[in-house]
Parts: C-alpha cells; sequence; structure tokens
C-alpha cells in the first residue's frame, strides 16, 4: 500500500471514528443504553429471588435430612439396647 492509501485509511478511519462517537454519544443512542441497563438489572434482580428460593430449598432439604439421620440413630440405638439386654 502506499503512503497516499495509508494516510487516505488513517483519515478515513478518524472521521469514521469521530462519526462513530458523535452516534454513540447522542441521546437515541443513551435513551438505548438506559433501557438495554434498566433490562439487565431487572434480570439480575429475577435471578437473585431464584438463587434465594433455590437456597431456601437446599437449606429446608439438608434439615429435613438431619432430621431423618437423627431419627435413625435414635432407633439403631433403641435396637442396640435392646440387643444387649436380651444378652
Amino acid at each position: 500500500m502506499t503512503t497516499t492509501g495509508k494516510i487516505a485509511l488513517f483519515v478515513g478511519g478518524t472521521l469514521f471514528g469521530s462519526a462513530g462517537f458523535k452516534v454513540l454519544g447522542s441521546k437515541d443512542a443513551r435513551k438505548v443504553y438506559t433501557e438495554v441497563t434498566a433490562a439487565v438489572l431487572r434480570c439480575r434482580d429475577q435471578i437473585m429471588r431464584d438463587v434465594e428460593t433455590v437456597q431456601e430449598t437446599c437449606s429446608d432439604i439438608v434439615a429435613d435430612a438431619k432430621i431423618i439421620n437423627e431419627e435413625r440413630a435414635a432407633e439403631a440405638e433403641a435396637s442396640f439396647i435392646e440387643d444387649a439386654a436380651t444378652v
């Protein structure tokens, strides 16, 4: 590529970049950014609610499992005591 072509490419890129900044900084673009950000925040809130629900459910499951294990341990201990008493 010649020097003139490189300079033309540089100038064209600079102009295109400047126009891009103006478009990206326009009121319409800002409105779009704001709407997209609001949507992302709503999604985040919903995801956090879902995570909280899953955590609560898991806590309930763990609590129920502990109760089951305590009951089984008590039954096993009672069975052991009965066996020891009959011997």
